[in-house]
């Protein structure tokens, strides 16, 4: 058996740091979880995080892009390929009842956007991410259309803007009351996207 290189290493690393990191931060939230918490329940020196991660910022950022990754994959999933419309948009629905508003995703976001909120760089950080969330979701709805026949009843990025404005305002009301319903994000998506 061949030894792994230093590159497959720092990689296993890395992504052992980022499986831990996302644990801590998920459960415990992103002022609670420090490096040093990180690296110590990694089994790694603090040096081992700093040589992945240049700051806390930077681990917290990769935790959330994770994540996001996850729930798109998860969307994507739910949403399926069916032709039939009505049958993408339940599975849209479905989707949404289940993560818009998970409690420890959405408090991770927003504890870290107000925790950096005077900082121009990771502001500017959250910008880049939210652009290109927003034109993946554009991307998004115009495939949807494509696929099932519908058409956009409004352009793709001011769609993608709305939709994603209001998931995120549902999320944060759903993560103090679960009771609140997606409804309206689903409505919202059947307006913009309508037969031919």
């Amino acid at each position: 058996m061949t030894r792994p290189t230093r590159a497959q290493t720092q990689e296993r690393t890395r992504g052992h740091v980022l499986d831990v990191a996302h644990e801590l931060f998920l459960r415990d939230g992103f002022g609670t979880t420090s490096l040093t918490r990180v690296a110590e329940t990694a089994g790694y020196s603090k040096g081992a995080v700093y040589s992945n991660f240049a700051t806390k910022n930077d681990l917290c950022l990769a935790v959330l892009d994770r994540v996001r990754e996850r729930q798109i994959d998860s969307l994507l999933t739910e949403v399926g390929s069916d032709p039939d419309f009505e049958i993408r948009l339940a599975g849209f629905a479905r989707w949404a009842g289940r993560h818009i508003g998970d409690s420890s995703w959405t408090a991770l976001e927003v504890e870290f956007a107000t925790a950096n909120r005077h900082d121009p760089e990771v502001r500017a950080r959250l910008a880049a991410r939210r652009r290109a969330l927003t034109d993946a979701l554009a991307d998004f709805l115009t495939l949807q259309a494509e696929q099932c026949g519908v058409r956009l009843a409004t352009p793709a990025a001011h769609a993608a803007l709305t939709v994603l404005g209001l998931g995120i305002g549902l999320g944060v009301q759903r993560a103090i009351d679960p009771d609140v319903p997606v409804a309206p994000l689903v409505d919202l998506l059947r307006h913009f996207l309508r037969p031919e």
